[in-house]
């Protein structure tokens, strides 16, 4: 468990009707609890933190509340993509994926259609004695580009393969889609506000139309890449899952299939106990997120000028919450509108989920997105961290932002820079 230090004068802001910010701009700034918490509702936050830093170990094994991880898996801890709460780096060429996972399926429509060996993601690690489902590795394609100005820029487009399956031949159809870790902090704000901004006729006639991904039973999702999870509940219980092979009361079901079950002894009914599994969920939805940074004004009036905030939406505010008063009408900056948005051809992954076809993704909150190389030492960007800067994933905008990204590239250098740097303040 880290050590959260509650100085008092380190932190407090002020936004709108409650203090959700912290005035921390050091490698530890998404690792704080919102200021506005009661005294009594901390306690609770620390006991999340324990948990999600955890390491789940096999089972059986001595310490209760620990075991069942895998048997297949791709982290023993919550922190190990998640670190320091922030964002997980891309691999690089030709290296072991760590802390990026590889989301995989079959041809189809509306839900993903898993393989029926190799299910919806690829587990590269295994308990002793099982195989792992397969090594995945990356190559990078470079693409060269030049500004208007005579700048020079490379831009780098990723291929996926598979080597040593576990468990037979992967089938030619296997759609690959990398997923990095993002930084998880104001979740519980954004659980909370009404998703009502969309516009997928266009009636507007503005180019943009973003829309919401319908989930499970039809629930709205927001969380995931493709906006797959509708809760901060169901974002956890599928990450327990999916990445840690441990059974939660939301999701009961092993993470292997049929035909890799390697009948060995799991660590109960369900693995996460409801303490545990509320606990992380509270932690979550309690981080704070770091108040902006001095700004750039010129930086702000192209952010507008360029339609970003068209989809990166500067402004919202949450609804009630009587379980949550601290979340409670708080108006914040997250920059999204949590709705999905097509971004062209050059980020298709062809990997439909859900009502997200594989050109679009939910719009990425750009809060605390500037303190990422100090969090976390690096600043790959983008669903699968192609991007090595926010120069980089603007160009891969394509489709609905297609007009704002050749907008981008046709300022000069200064404007460029003030743009980046305003972002960045964020």
């Amino acid at each position: 468990m880290r050590i959260l230090f509650l100085t008092a004068a380190l932190w407090f802001v002020e936004i709108a009707t409650g203090q959700i910010t912290v005035d921390d701009a050091s490698r530890e700034a998404f690792t704080r609890p919102m200021p506005n918490l009661q005294s009594e509702r901390r306690t609770p936050f620390f006991v999340g933190n324990s948990f999600f830093n955890q390491n789940w170990i096999a089972a059986p094994a001595s310490t209760a509340g620990r075991e069942g991880l895998g048997p297949l898996f791709n982290a023993r801890s919550c922190s190990s993509c998640h670190f320091k709460d922030g964002r997980s780096a891309a691999p690089l060429e030709d290296q072991p994926f760590t802390t990026t996972i590889l989301r995989i399926s079959l041809p189809g429509h509306g839900a993903p259609v898993a393989d029926p060996v190799y299910g919806d993601q690829i587990q590269g690690t295994a308990l002793p004695g099982v195989h792992a489902e397969a090594e995945v590795r990356v190559t990078y394609e470079i693409i060269t580009g030049t500004f208007p100005d005579g700048e020079t820029y490379s831009l780098r487009r990723p291929k996926y393969r598979l080597e040593n399956p576990g468990y037979g031949p992967v089938s030619a159809d296997l759609l690959m889609s990398a997923r990095v870790a993002p930084a998880i902090i104001g979740l519980g704000l954004l659980e909370r506000v009404p998703l009502d901004k969309g516009d997928p006729e266009d009636q507007n006639q503005d180019g943009i139309s973003g829309r919401v991904n319908r989930v499970h039973d039809g629930a709205i999702g927001r969380f995931g890449w493709k906006a797959e999870q509708a809760t901060v509940a169901s974002q956890v219980a599928g990450a327990f899952q999916g990445d840690m092979g441990l059974t939660t009361h939301l999701r009961q079901e092993e993470n292997h299939t049929a035909k890799q079950d390697p009948h060995l002894e799991n660590g109960g009914s369900p693995e996460v106990s409801e303490k545990i599994f509320d606990s992380v969920v509270y932690y979550c939805s309690t981080l704070a997120v770091p108040a902006p940074r001095k700004a750039s004004a010129r930086g702000r009036q192209l952010f507008t000028q360029l339609q970003c905030a068209a989809c990166h939406t500067p402004e919202l505010t949450t609804t009630i919450s009587p379980d949550f008063p601290e979340l409670s009408e708080q108006t914040i900056q997250p920059y999204t509108d949590l709705l999905l948005h097509d971004l062209g051809e050059e980020l298709n992954d062809h990997r439909p989920v859900f009502a997200a076809s594989g050109s679009e993704w939910r719009t990425p909150p750009l809060w605390g997105i500037g303190l990422i190389p100090k969090v976390n030492g690096h600043s790959f960007l983008l669903h699968d961290g192609r991007a090595r800067n926010l120069t980089e994933a603007i160009l891969w905008h394509g489709g609905e932002a297609k007009n704002s990204q050749e907008k981008f590239r046709a300022l000069p250098k200064a404007d460029r820079q003030a743009l980046i740097e305003f972002i960045e303040s964020l």
